[in-house]
């Protein structure tokens, strides 16, 4: 079975020890990654992986220093795959849960004969999700290729090869971590997603404050950011069509 990495900021303890009853409980060994505070990153640091600029072009809002720091956090868990032994391997945030499919779920992955993906995303807040080439990855439980992507990157696996990627073309970033993703014409890989999904979203408290308060705090505002928002998304659902399409896939979004 792939190994498994939690994300963990090293104050949020009680998130740490939520999720290793939930690994532990499963019988999933795992290792912790020390999380990016981006609160605490000097300027310098900050300017040399986030391209502020580029996001004020096509971004839809200008990155807070936690999720500077969450997107950091990612990069040393995909270099932990890309150098690491095995064909690939699952990561996760620390304020998951899971049900007591998450192991088969892994080892089917982890030994899936068919290997079209790249990605896997294990949770989505859309149940209801088409899915493309769906097929069957055990019993009651399909996998197949999502019209658009889930944002959130609360667990997910992922190839050794995938990781090498994502980690050559990580910085400069101008986007989230979770956003960047969804784009995969530009990332190149194919995400999956499993369904039902094993994992859910836990408890949101942290002594370090969570990235949803953060982000909310450090928004912009106003009838210019609304309409800024707006042409992202047309922009992006433009993008997403046209890639879907080139792929011989019709879909009414």
């Amino acid at each position: 079975m792939w190994p498994a990495y939690v994300i963990n900021l090293a104050d949020n303890t009680v998130r740490m020890d939520q999720a290793r009853a939930v690994l532990e409980g499963q019988g999933i060994a795992f290792q912790r990654v020390e999380a990016v505070n981006g609160w605490q990153l000097p300027q310098a640091k900050i300017d040399a992986c986030y391209d502020a600029k580029r996001n004020a072009r096509a971004g839809r809002q200008p990155l807070v220093p936690a999720e500077i720091g969450c997107y950091l956090s990612h990069i040393d868990a995909w270099r932990q795959i890309a150098e690491g032994p095995a064909e690939g391997g699952v990561i996760f945030e620390d304020d998951f849960e899971a049900d007591d499919t998450l192991r088969p779920v892994i080892e089917a992955l982890s030994n899936d004969g068919a290997r079209d993906w790249d990605m896997v995303k294990l949770f989505t807040l859309d149940p209801q999700v088409d899915l493309a080439q769906a097929r069957d990855l055990l019993p009651g439980i399909r996998i197949g290729v999502p019209y658009r992507v889930p944002t959130c990157l609360i667990g997910y696996a992922l190839t050794r090869a995938a990781a090498q990627r994502l980690v050559a073309r990580a910085t400069p970033f101008f986007r989230p971590v979770d956003e960047d993703q969804k784009f995969v014409w530009e990332t190149g890989l194919r995400v999956a997603l499993v369904l039902p999904g094993p994992v859910r979203i836990g408890d949101q408290q942290a002594v370090t404050g969570t990235i949803g308060k953060a982000r909310r705090a450090g928004r912009r505002g106003g009838l210019g950011q609304a309409l800024h928002s707006l042409i992202y998304g047309l922009r992006y659902r433009r993008a997403l069509a046209r890639h879907r399409r080139k792929e011989g896939w019709t879909h009414n979004d």
